[in-house]
């Protein structure tokens, strides 16, 4: 399936700016998924939007509510956000360099992939790529998408750049409460020398394709185990009111036949007296 671009816009250093699009750099159905079925029933169990004493509600109206003490929320219509004019809905201004080794990886989150729009894009975003490759930086900047301003980097990767959302500094935890107990003393110096010869011995260049996911090797194990047992319960999760109406108009199809050929057979089969008379002739 091709890919889809998330974000299209001005990637902007300056008064440089280049079009290009943001794709999602990994897949989200790459592992076994499962959907939740009642067992009585075997139907899908289903998710909807209800109120209390009213029962379901529709989509238009649902307004956002925002809490401003127990209980009591300041109601925003959705388009009343959507409204807000941010220029990073349409450009990715990048307003600062740093080295890649500055920026913790507690404050990265999900990588993408940024592309140029067209070849007129690609000369300005080759010139951009290996101008950060060659000064060695990573570049940082915002962008909206998704309802969400979100901070990014961005950075070299093969032919292409890399971009990565970020945390901002409010959204990362203080690790003081969790680390403060353990005590900070020296290492016993052989067995810090053990463990260092033990990391040097098992050191090598990173490969992720090293590595497999075991859960979902035995999920799918199960499964295919699963698949071949005949006594595996199984469920329809068809559409059920589709089901429903197609039940019915075979049920009809069938009881007009029958009394069609019931009505035909009554109308074209001889009496006895002229079948007789036939059989005189």
């Amino acid at each position: 399936m091709a890919s889809r671009a998330v974000w299209t816009g001005q990637l902007r250093i300056s008064l440089v700016s280049i079009g290009v699009e943001v794709h999602p750099a990994t897949k989200s159905g790459a592992r076994v998924a499962f959907r939740q079925i009642h067992r009585p029933t075997g139907k899908p169990v289903r998710y909807q939007k209800t109120v209390a004493g009213v029962g379901r509600v529709k989509t238009e109206d649902i307004l956002k509510g925002y809490e401003t003490s127990k209980d009591e929320y300041l109601l925003l219509d959705p388009a009343e956000i959507d409204d807000i004019r941010l220029e990073t809905k349409k450009t990715f201004e990048l307003v600062q360099f740093v080295d890649a080794s500055e920026i913790s990886p507690l404050y990265y989150d999900k990588p993408y992939y940024v592309v140029p729009t067209d070849d007129l894009a690609e000369d300005a975003y080759r010139v951009v790529r290996d101008a950060m490759r060659k000064a060695g930086k990573v570049g940082l900047g915002q962008l909206t998408m998704r309802g969400r301003e979100y901070l990014c980097s961005i950075r070299p990767c093969g032919d292409g750049l890399l971009m990565e959302t970020l945390h901002y500094a409010d959204e990362i935890r203080s690790a003081d409460p969790l680390f403060s107990g353990i005590e900070d003393g020296p290492a016993d110096k052989e067995l810090l020398a053990v463990a260092t010869q033990l990391i040097e011995r098992k050191s090598a260049p990173f490969d992720a394709a090293a590595f497999i996911d075991h859960y979902d090797k035995a999920l799918r194990a199960l499964i295919a185990a699963k698949r071949k047992n005949r006594k595996t319960p199984r469920a329809m999760t068809g559409d059920e009111d589709a089901k429903a109406k197609g039940g019915n108009v075979v049920d009809l199809m069938e009881a007009l036949k029958q009394s069609l050929g019931s009505t035909g057979s009554g109308r074209n089969k001889p009496s006895s007296k002229t079948a007789k008379a036939k059989r005189s002739a």
